[in-house]
């Protein structure tokens, strides 16, 4: 077989092995907010109407009984979480017995409080205008049970909590239910606009800067991507980041153990329209954000100019949260920035900037130094440069040209020229072999196609 040919079917074999589906991500698990109910999107829920109504079937029920519960509105929505509580408690968190599914292909049940099926919420990014499901009274059920639902309308525009029909159990004389209010923490501060771009001095003298080209000056250059943090206070009980670069839709930067996407503590300046919302979150994996919340930020500023996004905020050192990393340890820094709809993130455009060594957040300030190229990619460009500008067309070339030469000459049994060509063809496939399947120990897998987030993250 022809060198060509064996390198065809190495590619197509690895490429075979190496292949996975694309995942999906709207799958509507979303019992880490059981008691909330409230999604992590970086943004409060709605204060006013809400275009959806829950609704039962009866007013009245005995232990064991099942009660149709309906939840529908006048425009579609993407996401809900469904629940029904004890009414004599108003602050009971405790789901209140089971549902029953009556369309499996768009709801699922969750358990919610080590209560199997005491929840119901989507299974994909169908876009909905009712669901209909049943509810079984628990043979310990209280007096009177509230539904609860929370519903998404958009990743943005969602309601939380909303209060739904209240149904008492048969002898009990209903009463006037007391005011129900869903309250959202409100930002510690409220973000202002910056008066003017950030600048690259004091960088290494009273700040630490990680800057992209190296050396470059956010107030002079608009393509230049700019992260600092400032130490404030002599007992460095806070950290002052200021963020800035060119993006269509966001900028974020990552705290992180290694050089890895995974696991990370991220802060990420989000343009919504004509304004910036500033938020942090975790990532578990090669997974957007979660748990995205502002409550740990402080003296929160934006700017949005010449096609930039800059923002500034504080946080404090040490928090209590296990999902925010302590700043007075040592972390790889990303910086990244990509494309944004309607406030929801995408895939970044182009490969992180990463710190080349780690830096203790609150420690001395220097200027850090970055690459976007991570080595195992660079050995696969030189790995393949190797392989077919010189082992490959050197082999090529010998077997073209060299044919008459070494006539009477052999090398194991065979003419030089061909003992040669085959040393060098081999050592081509080898190289180009090993190459091909460097990007896929980097990047774990076959790399998936991303898409804006779907219903199923919005609720997670």
């Amino acid at each position: 077989m022809s060198s060509v040919g064996l390198c065809f079917l190495l590619f197509l074999s690895v490429t075979v092995c190496y292949w996975v589906p694309a995942g999906c991500y709207a799958n509507g698990k979303v019992t880490k907010v059981c008691g909330s109910m409230e999604p992590h999107h970086g943004s409060s829920g709605q204060t006013g109407q809400s275009p959806y109504r829950l609704i039962t079937n009866t007013t009245v029920f005995s232990p064991g009984d099942d009660i149709l519960v309906t939840l529908s509105g006048s425009s579609y929505f993407e996401g809900f979480f469904l629940q029904a509580r004890d009414a004599t408690s108003q602050s009971s968190v405790s789901a209140v017995g089971t549902f029953i599914l009556t369309n499996p292909a768009k709801t699922q049940l969750l358990t919610c409080n080590n209560q199997q099926d005491s929840a119901v919420s989507h299974t994909s990014d169908a876009r909905l205008t009712e669901v209909i499901v049943m509810w079984n009274a628990p043979k310990d059920a209280p007096s009177a049970v509230q539904f609860f639902v929370t519903v998404v309308a958009h990743y943005k525009t969602f309601w939380v909590k909303q209060p739904g029909p209240i149904i008492y159990q048969h002898g009990v004389t209903p009463h006037p239910p007391q005011p129900t209010t869903t309250t959202t923490e409100a930002p510690t501060t409220t973000p202002s606009i910056l008066p003017g771009p950030f600048t690259a001095e004091g960088c290494g003298l009273w700040k630490t800067c990680l800057l992209d080209p190296p050396g470059c000056d956010p107030k002079e250059e608009l393509h230049c991507f700019f992260l600092s943090m400032t130490t404030v206070g002599l007992d460095k009980t806070s950290v002052m980041f200021e963020l800035s670069g060119p993006a269509e839709g966001y900028l974020s930067f990552a705290l992180s153990w290694d050089t890895w996407m995974g696991n990370d503590d991220v802060y990420s300046c989000v343009k919504d329209g004509n304004r910036v919302s500033v938020n942090a979150a975790f990532v578990s994996g090669r997974t957007h954000p979660e748990d995205e919340s502002q409550s740990a930020l402080s003296l929160v500023s934006w700017r949005l100019a010449d096609g930039a996004i800059q923002c500034k905020f504080n946080r404090p050192a040490k928090l209590s949260s296990q999902e925010r990393y302590d700043l007075d340890q040592e972390y790889f820094l990303f910086l990244a920035s990509g494309r944004a709809v309607q406030g929801k993130l995408l895939k970044h455009s182009r490969q992180p900037l990463i710190s080349t060594t780690k830096k203790r957040i609150t420690g001395p300030p220097e200027i850090l130094k970055g690459s976007r190229g991570p080595v195992i990619l660079k050995m696969h460009g030189a790995l393949m440069l190797l392989a077919w500008m010189l082992t490959g067309s050197v082999g090529t070339f010998i077997a073209s040209f060299y044919k008459p030469d070494w006539p009477n000459q052999t090398l194991f049994g065979q003419k030089v020229w061909f003992q040669v060509h085959r040393a060098l063809m081999m050592v081509t496939v080898t190289l180009t072999i090993v190459a091909f399947c460097l990007p896929f120990f980097y990047r774990k897998g076959w790399s998936k196609v991303q898409y804006p987030l779907t219903s199923g993250q919005m609720m997670k």
